[in-house]
């Protein structure tokens, strides 16, 4: 193989890219063989939002998209007219914080026979098996030693 003798830098630098410049068109050859380019003009369209539609419901008109709102906002207004007139039928019935508690203390899975439970009625031992439903009757109430 014969050298070349460049007179210029600027041979020089172009004959030292050529190595890199023939790797980039191997590189850029075999993208496009491994996937063609395809022509824009006869791919298919980008899909619609009807597309995603049941095809059992024909695409709404503009006029009966503007009906349901419009059915849509008197139905709203009728509900709030309903709630303004009678608020007594929306009003949410007041829980008994003791029954409430009760309740609670029932369905506690962790409780265990010895276990003390505080509440507003005093302090109290639990009795009961944890292998039966716990019942008012599991819960006795702890009574105070005297101090002497």
């Amino acid at each position: 193989m014969r050298s070349l003798r460049c007179k210029s830098l600027s041979d020089r630098r172009t004959l030292a890219r050529a190595p890199v410049r023939a790797a980039m068109a191997v590189a850029v050859g075999l993208a496009l063989y491994a996937s063609p380019l395809s022509c824009r003009a006869q791919t298919e369209p980008e899909p619609s939002i009807n597309d995603y539609l049941p095809s059992s419901e024909p695409e709404v008109s503009r006029g009966e998209w503007r009906q349901r709102i419009e059915d849509a906002r008197r139905r709203a207004k009728e509900v709030a007219r309903e709630r303004r007139d009678h608020p007594e039928l929306y009003k949410p019935i007041p829980e008994d914080p003791d029954l409430v508690a009760t309740e609670r203390l029932l369905r506690d899975d962790s409780l265990q026979r010895g276990d003390i439970v505080a509440t507003k009625k005093g302090m109290f031992v639990y009795q009961g098996r944890s292998d039966q439903p716990r019942r008012d009757q599991d819960f006795v109430p702890v009574t105070p030693k005297s101090v002497r």
